[in-house]
């Protein structure tokens, strides 16, 4: 594997090996340069176009801009985890193959490529470690969550 940190750290999600992480860190080098994870999967080309008028909205095929080569090593790493997400344990992969039932695998690879790529986004530009098992929360949730907690532990006898 390579020696760099942030290859090593880039390789640790499933669907991206040392030759992905390497273009990604090479390719892209500064992280930092998007503001957002999104935003960087835009770059990539991993979301769908968008064609809104009037309140009404239209979402198409991927946009493909950015570097095929990348985008391509994304989707072939996403192709890998779809097939094999059902044989593992963790929620990525459990989300996996809800999706893959619910939307169809073609659709499963492109959101596992678009999901990885701002996890590395977030791992690399903002220096935190990867783990499979991370739930989200939002900044507004802590409030409620804290004052729900407060509020049960209040009312017990």
């Amino acid at each position: 594997m390579h020696r760099r940190p942030e290859v090593k750290a880039a390789a640790q999600l499933c669907g991206i090996g040392p030759v992905t992480a390497s273009a990604l860190v090479a390719s892209v080098g500064d992280f930092t340069q998007f503001k957002t994870g999104a935003q960087f999967g835009a770059w990539l080309g991993l979301v769908p176009s968008q064609n809104s008028s009037g309140g009404r909205a239209s979402l198409g095929r991927i946009t493909k801009r950015g570097d095929d080569y990348l985008r391509t090593l994304l989707i072939q790493g996403a192709k890998s985890a779809v097939m094999s997400a059902h044989k593992r344990s963790d929620r990525i992969s459990a989300w996996l193959v809800q999706l893959k039932e619910r939307v169809g695998w073609q659709k499963a690879v492109v959101a596992l490529a678009n999901k990885n790529a701002r996890i590395v986004w977030a791992v690399l530009a903002k220096g935190r470690i990867f783990d499979p098992n991370h739930v989200s929360i939002k900044p507004g949730e802590i409030v409620g969550a804290v004052v729900g907690a407060v509020a049960a532990t209040a009312w017990a006898p």
